[in-house]
């Protein structure tokens, strides 16, 4: 069964192994050696990861929907339709972690410039030196008020 999208993971590991200028398999191995090194890179090996997942669960749940439909009479019953319902899951699946890895890839994504200057932003707090807030004690008042009961109004 084919939803109309022919090889969506195969189309975005080219484009993975274009953009880093290795085979998905090196990226993996250099991510997992140096997980810190390239955040972006980490990012899509991740995501990629979980892309094939959730194309591996959509070919089992298709394969199995194929299987109760051949031996199905004209009408599908509970349980086919419960297969369906599981494909339609995987496809979604599947789909939405697609587009991750495709924003993933893009330079120019909406919200990507944003998320950069963020990140610029929290690296340049780790090399503060100081508190972000003075923290010297407060000036007291000159004389203290004249004992007796309470505050004069």
């Amino acid at each position: 069964m084919s939803d109309g999208i022919e090889d969506v993971v195969g189309v975005l590991t080219e484009q993975i192994e274009h953009r880093f200028e290795m085979s998905m398999d090196e990226l993996t191995v250099a991510v997992a050696a140096a997980p810190d090194a390239n955040p972006e890179a980490t990012d899509i090996v991740k995501w990629h990861g979980l892309l094939t997942e959730s194309q591996t669960a959509l070919q089992h749940a298709e394969d199995d929907l194929l299987t109760v439909l051949q031996t199905q009479p004209s009408e599908v019953d509970d349980p086919a339709m419960d297969l369906a319902h599981r494909v339609n899951a995987a496809v979604t699946t599947r789909d939405g972690r697609a587009m991750v890895v495709r924003w993933l890839l893009d330079p120019g994504a909406p919200g990507k410039q944003d998320l950069a200057a963020e990140r610029l932003v929290r690296l340049g707090r780790g090399a503060r030196k100081g508190p972000a807030v003075p923290t010297s004690t407060p000036a007291r008042p000159a004389t203290a008020p004249a004992t007796g009961r309470g505050v004069p109004r």
